[in-house]
């Protein structure tokens, strides 16, 4: 592949250099390399739009929940942030508890069969028969993706495209690498969702203008803010593979931003999981969804109390 650098791209896409670097740091240049200080970006990539003054239809969603609909996880929140801080044994316990779980449903959801016990094995760098290797290599970048994760809330860094790419590079890390951390590049259907997904061609835009989009939706309850992004996310569908996990993932950095817990969606739940998302993606309400990420969290609540 053939490569400019960005004073090249600067003459040829007619913007400034300081923008390049920018939108490169945001991931928005499609198979941008960086090696070391200097950037390689591909002499066909397109030069990505400017959608910087897009704002969302007000209308866009229906959700018909008030803000009393929240006053049983805001309380167990409060008693669980009276609680802290969490003595290091017992938050490392529970976060190894919490992440083998989410791990083994997330890609259960997905299709992989490693059991629980199996997962667990896995993880601990056991080789389990009869299973393939890119079962193995599902779980063990899933556990990177969440510790990737524990690093950005630690940072304190927003939801950019930047982020989700990387999220999803660790997906797909010696699985797919072709298409790892990279939009797709042609169209994709979802098996058994009346939901189509958008052509390729608009996927770079739609996630530039979901990035955006999600700091307008400050105004509604962090947790309907989560599952906003999740259900948007993998409405767009920007991969070729790994969204459900992709959203998932990205979902729960969004409630530990915000102070709550990840939620696990369980592998036995998942035809509910999928009804609901359908159903938001062709209707636009999310009430079903939102209510559903909102049981887990209080089921998460819950665990963390019981435990302390």
């Amino acid at each position: 592949m053939e490569y400019m650098t960005t004073r090249e791209a600067e003459e040829k896409w007619n913007i400034s250099e300081r923008r390049i670097r920018q939108l490169l740091q945001e991931g928005r240049i499609e198979g941008a390399v960086k090696v070391g200080s200097t950037w390689n970006i591909p002499k066909d990539a397109i030069k990505p739009t400017d959608k910087r003054v897009v704002r969302p239809d007000n209308n866009e969603f229906i959700i018909n929940l008030d803000n009393s609909y929240f006053d049983e996880v805001d309380n167990l929140k409060k008693e669980l942030d009276s609680k802290r801080p969490i003595s290091k044994e017992t938050l490392k316990s529970l976060k190894e508890s919490i992440n083998l779980e989410w791990t083994y449903n997330s890609n259960g959801i997905e299709g992989n069969t490693l059991t629980l016990r199996e997962t667990q094995v896995v993880l601990e760098g056991i080789t389990v028969g009869g299973k393939t290797l890119t079962e193995h290599l599902e779980a063990i970048n899933h556990e990177k993706a969440i510790e990737y994760l524990d690093d950005l809330v630690k940072d304190n860094k927003p939801i950019t495209e930047w982020n989700i790419k990387n999220i999803h590079q660790l997906i797909l890390k010696n699985i797919d690498n072709e298409n790892a951390g990279r939009y797709r590049k042609e169209n994709v259907t979802i098996k058994g969702a009346a939901h189509i997904p958008p052509d390729f061609v608009k996927v770079p835009e739609l996630m530039e203008k979901l990035v955006l989009n999600y700091e307008t939706w400050k105004k509604y309850h962090p947790i309907v803010q989560a599952a906003l992004l999740h259900g948007e996310l993998v409405k767009i569908h920007p991969f070729i593979d790994g969204n459900g996990r992709t959203s998932r993932l990205i979902m729960n950095l969004d409630l530990m931003n915000h102070g709550y817990n990840p939620i696990i969606i369980k592998k036995e739940n998942r035809l509910e999981y999928y009804e609901v998302l359908d159903k938001a993606h062709i209707t636009g309400d999310y009430t079903d969804f939102i209510k559903l990420v909102t049981k887990l969290e209080i089921e998460m609540l819950k665990m963390y109390l019981k435990l302390l």
